[in-house]
């Protein structure tokens, strides 16, 4: 059995993602996972950030919910 599986349809659009960042980074597994350890990161303080200035919005009255 090899261990690489085949893409199918589902996954088409990931394992081009992946091959596409393992040529960014020169090939260099390593180096992909740290370059994606790194934006996962930067992703997770943004996150942080926004849910900081969205509650900030709504305990200043800027956004109300809806409630029919």
């Amino acid at each position: 059995m090899s261990s690489v599986s085949k893409p199918n349809e589902q996954d088409d659009g990931l394992e081009a993602a992946v091959d596409q960042a393992i040529a960014v980074c020169g090939g260099d597994l390593r180096a992909t996972i740290r370059a994606q350890i790194v934006a996962n990161n930067f992703l997770e303080a943004e996150i942080v950030e926004l849910r900081k200035a969205v509650s900030h919005a709504f305990t200043r009255g800027r956004f109300r919910t809806h409630t029919r």
